[in-house]
């Protein structure tokens, strides 16, 4: 339930709430409570239900629908996992491609449960909350929002991200490599909000993907969620029988 005296915002402990409840008791595409419906139910604000939903909606959770409501969307259910370190720049770059990055958000906030465990780390800890819109010859192409650990990166700031690649800050900074990355991905529906970043249809098409990546000591050092234009966007998977 909800602790209105623990130093986690309020937004975030309901996050991690609706999250058990999509996990545990809701299907693919099945309606959820209306945001009067979760006020009640939890004794929180509107403000409050509104900034958590929103939240899901960045981690893929769950879609709106104008006029019909709030629906769990698939990527809240298991999917095959695709092993895969992925890096947007170089991938562009290979495809004769000029990347850019639009930084849109860079703020230090305290982890909440779902971004714990997602990252191996207390509940509270620091990490630093990086949303970027990537761009390929001008046209938009992804949305990320990364967590990344404010530990193993002390001193990250906007302007140096806004103007190198994270992969390359992590090596020439940090002396920091992804060793490993966990991704997953399935398919779904761009939200309004993601629709108008992306120059995109309302409801148009979408890839959803998580990313866990690990240093040499295996250590998480980002975790990721992206939202990416399936009519600009494609995952080719090369399966060598042995």
């Amino acid at each position: 339930m909800i602790n209105k005296n623990s130093s986690v915002p309020l937004y975030d402990q309901l996050v991690d709430i609706l999250v058990n409840e999509i996990n545990t008791k809701l299907k693919t595409n099945e309606k959820m409570m209306s945001e009067r419906e979760i006020c009640q139910k939890y004794d929180v604000s509107r403000t409050t239900v509104r900034l958590a939903l929103s939240e899901l909606e960045n981690m893929g959770y769950i879609y709106k629908r104008h006029g019909k409501g709030t629906f769990v969307a698939a990527l809240s259910q298991g999917k095959q996992n695709l092993m895969d370190n992925y890096s947007f720049t170089d991938q562009m770059r290979e495809s004769g491609k000029a990347p850019q990055t639009k930084v849109l958000f860079f703020k230090i906030v305290l982890s909440n449960q779902y971004i714990s465990d997602k990252m191996g780390i207390d509940l509270g800890t620091e990490v630093y909350r990086l949303k970027r819109l990537r761009l390929a010859d001008g046209i938009p192409m992804m949305v990320e929002t990364s967590y990344i650990p404010v530990k193993e990166f002390q001193g990250l700031e906007e302007s140096r991200i806004a103007k190198k690649p994270l992969y390359e800050i992590f090596k020439e900074d940090y002396n920091e490599l992804v060793k490993v990355a966990d991704e997953e991905f399935s398919a779904s529906l761009l939200t309004d909000k993601e629709a108008l970043l992306l120059e995109s249809e309302d409801d148009g098409a979408c890839l959803r993907l998580k990313r866990t990546s690990y240093n040499k000591a295996n250590i998480v050092i980002e975790f990721t969620l992206s939202t990416a234009r399936s009519d600009q966007f494609v995952y080719k998977v090369r399966h060598i029988q042995q």
